[in-house]
């Protein structure tokens, strides 16, 4: 409970510097709901799984502290957050490998839809590093959805996929605001989003079994 109360804090906090234009406030304050998951997710049974997650948080709290910087570090916030999908998708193989064909072309068209609205707005020289990012939330959102209907606990596998799935929407959203179409309502929706994904990728690690080591093929 402490941490969910560190987490709302900084949350509430975070979003009234939004409103009031405070970005020192920002900056110190954006870390604070992610660090607080980070320290949540200390009291999950000890697995892979749970130490694949803990670097996908830590990652991210590097790249909250670089999008919040002053000045455009965004080449590197997408740098820490690619690494914290890779993590992800990690933590996601340590416990379920069926190919899920389903879910692979759900995420692939996710992904070709997103790309190519970006695309057709023109990336510059962001087009590679976006092309690349794109691919491996792409892939994370595929883990994420083929742990369903496993052997996989099924809580640990809907609250993962629904993670994932706010997490791509919150990307989504930055994408578009950032290249396509500004809205005033975007930093507010991918921020909030964005919490709520990284909560369900870690609730998921609270349900999982004592053997999330073994390999799960079928």
């Amino acid at each position: 409970m402490p941490w969910m109360i560190l987490a709302l804090m900084g949350a509430g906090t975070f979003i009234y510097g939004l409103s009031t234009h405070a970005t020192l406030l920002c900056l110190l304050v954006k870390p604070l709901p992610v660090l607080a998951l980070l320290g949540w997710l200390h009291d999950a049974p000890p697995s892979d799984y749970r130490r694949w997650i803990s670097l996908g948080l830590i990652f991210s709290v590097v790249g909250d502290v670089l999008l919040a910087w002053p000045g455009d570090l965004f080449i590197f916030g997408l740098g820490a957050f690619l690494f914290a999908h890779l993590a992800y998708l990690k933590a996601y193989f340590s416990d379920c490998r069926r190919p899920a064909l389903l879910p692979l072309a759900l995420a692939l068209g996710v992904g070709a839809i997103l790309l190519s609205i970006l695309i057709s707005h023109g990336l510059g020289d962001l087009l590679i590093p976006v092309v690349v990012y794109a691919l491996v939330i792409s892939a994370m959102l595929w883990r994420a959805l083929a742990r369903l209907g496993s052997d996989v606990p099924k809580r640990s596998a809907q609250l993962a996929a629904v993670g994932a799935a706010l997490f791509v929407f919150s990307d989504t959203l930055i994408g578009i605001n950032r290249f396509v179409v500004t809205f005033d309502a975007a930093p507010y929706l991918l921020i909030i989003t964005y919490w709520l994904g990284q909560w369900g990728i870690t609730a998921s690690a609270f349900h999982q079994t004592t053997r999330a080591s073994k390999e799960q093929v079928g």
